[in-house]
């Protein structure tokens, strides 16, 4: 083990200045379609100092956003960084005893996952948030211990930051000021209910664990609905929603999912036009493991991978699809397909699969369990579930290449998008590159719509098979102008985070867009690979249809150290959030 824990090094490490909205100096043309919009990135970013000894996990810490707001003005266009931190509960608490805490109030991720921490290790690290939460009531109260540090999203008028222990925390933009947390119907800060309606959740532990929301909750752009998920470690483990907005009325909150038989660590799941499926991966995640000396997170590679498909609003009619065991953090795009004998025959999902859960551990500076240490494999990856027969009849990966942090423009999610674009490394793998700290020096597009057709002509075997077995150089070699994989290599010392697509008005093809994503470099760094104070990220807009050319380069005022997931939102959708009477303050 280095001496130095790998995420409080380089571009790892917190910044802690926030910005309002700074005018920042920019190179190259920026396109019109960004004018009035603006890109965010949640990311963990803590509070407190972090001491070497400690235990730290890559998801742990404090929410902050960091944005790019392309600002219209008579002379043009002004690019404005802003960044500023998620004020949830926890880091009200912790911003106002700061001083006496001496750590962060929640317990490291690594603690919980880690097979070294004893029993008495793990309770105390409970009891002791716990005994916080309980202290706190005599200040300002931890309804929610919730970071939102992991996704931001746009739902009916309101922008939402995501964390899978509370519900969303609503964000305004561009300023990014905080307004309050969202229970499926208001949003705190907007003022007194003036009808009252259910939220998801309720009174009680049974209710605070209800809130919990999935990081990645979906929204259909045609019909205005958000949908999510709960996960929890009782009982029925899993619950749906459906957020109504736009042109939807229907509304659901908290129906039990059928099937579920125990709690797991579930991250993401997939929504298509008419159905949901739910990703049950033999990882647990129990707390009530500590009773039996068995590790709170444990991946049981002999088990099985099941998928719960099922009609959008009828989760009573769940039907599991099982597998071979791999793990699934990301889902990427689900679409329906119809026959002329039934109106949905099948159903496809795209995810980023892994063979093992070596990853969670590398992403806590964690040496994996025995043979669990095989992180070879993060691939892009197809199911097809065929809802006539009730069987998978395709399973196998599109590419041998690591992928991972998946990105499908929103306006085609849930539909047969031909394109689908996510983050990789030149060399290695994504689960090695993980252990010593997550470095994208690629953004790769991958045209689905050819490699299924490759596959259609060839059939992969089942699970194990491949439709493009190139290797990421091999690719990279490549000079034919329709390769169905495109790669955006970033300069030698520099480093990308998850990219957004921006499509082009007038755009000639579905790929004919701009991806946007913040860099950095990391010759800024000194001989210790420490950041100076003056070290600066970049936002980078990338013409997408090429893959190769750098059009705009907005040079930022400070770092945005590397972080989760972002997202684009345009003038419309800032233009028209809803009212806010009172934002949180610290």
């Amino acid at each position: 083990m280095p001496t130095t824990h790998p995420f409080q090094t380089g571009n790892f490490v917190p910044v802690r200045k926030q910005h309002s909205l700074t005018p920042c100096e920019y190179h190259g043309s920026i396109p019109q379609e960004l004018l009035g919009g603006q890109y965010i990135r949640n990311g963990s970013n803590p509070l407190m100092d972090q001491d070497a000894n400690r235990a730290e996990h890559w998801f742990d810490g404090d929410g902050m956003l960091s944005g790019v707001f392309f600002r219209r003005g008579k002379a043009g266009v002004s690019p404005e960084y802003v960044n500023q931190y998620v004020i949830t509960d926890v880091l009200r608490e912790a911003s106002a005893k700061r001083g006496r805490l001496g750590a962060p109030i929640l317990p490291s991720i690594a603690t919980l996952v880690d097979p070294a921490s004893s029993v008495l290790r793990i309770m105390y690290a409970v009891l002791r948030t716990v005994v916080l939460v309980l202290w706190s009531f005599l200040s300002m109260p931890i309804r929610k211990i919730s970071v939102a540090n992991t996704h931001i999203v746009h739902h009916d008028g309101r922008v939402l930051a995501t964390c899978e222990s509370g519900p969303p925390m609503r964000m305004f933009l561009p300023q990014l000021r905080t307004v309050g947390w969202f229970d499926g119907w208001q949003s705190e800060g907007e003022g007194d209910k003036k009808t009252f309606q259910d939220g998801y959740g309720g009174s009680g532990l049974s209710g605070f664990l209800k809130e919990w929301t999935t990081g990645h909750p979906r929204v259909d752009l045609q019909t205005g609905e958000l949908i999510l998920f709960h996960s929890t470690f009782i009982k029925p483990f899993v619950q749906y929603s459906i957020i109504p907005g736009g042109n939807s009325i229907k509304k659901m909150l908290n129906i039990p999912v059928p099937g579920m038989t125990s709690p797991k660590m579930m991250h993401d799941f997939g929504v298509s036009k008419q159905h949901t499926i739910i990703f049950d991966i033999p990882l647990s995640l129990d707390p009530f493991n500590i009773a039996y000396n068995k590790p709170v997170v444990e991946y049981n590679r002999h088990g099985k991978t099941r998928f719960g498909v099922f009609p959008r609003y009828s989760p009573e009619q769940i039907h599991w699809f099982e597998t071979e065991a791999c793990v699934i953090f990301h889902g990427v795009n689900s679409w329906d397909e119809s026959s002329p004998i039934k109106e949905c025959s099948t159903v496809n999902t795209l995810v980023c699969r892994m063979k093992s859960a070596g990853l969670i551990f590398q992403a806590g500076n964690i040496k994996p369990p025995l043979n669990d240490d095989d992180t070879g494999e993060c691939r892009l990856y197809y199911y097809q579930f065929d809802m006539n027969r009730h069987i998978i009849s395709q399973q196998w990966a599109l590419a041998a290449i690591p992928f991972e942090f998946p990105h499908v423009p929103n306006h085609l999610s849930m539909s047969e998008a031909r394109y689908v674009y996510g983050c990789s490394t030149a060399s290695g793998t994504f689960g090695q590159a993980l252990g010593a700290g997550v470095k994208i020096d690629c953004l790769v597009k991958v045209d689905v719509a050819q490699l299924l057709s490759q596959a259609a002509d060839t059939p992969p075997l089942p699970v194990t098979g491949c439709v493009d077995t190139r290797s990421m150089a091999e690719i990279l070699d490549s000079t034919n102008p329709t390769d169905p994989i495109r790669v955006f290599r970033m300069p030698h010392g520099w480093y990308a985070q998850e990219c957004s697509f921006v499509p082009r008005r007038a755009a000639a093809s579905e790929d004919d867009g701009f991806l946007l994503t913040f860099v950095f470099d990391e010759a800024q760094l000194d001989a210790d690979e420490c950041a100076p104070a003056d070290a600066r990220s970049e936002l980078w807009v990338i013409d997408a249809r090429e893959m190769k050319d750098v059009v705009a380069r907005i040079v930022l005022p400070q770092r945005v150290p590397y972080g989760m997931h972002g997202n684009w939102f345009s003038e419309d959708e800032i233009i028209k959030q809803r009212p806010v009477e009172r934002f949180r303050s610290i």
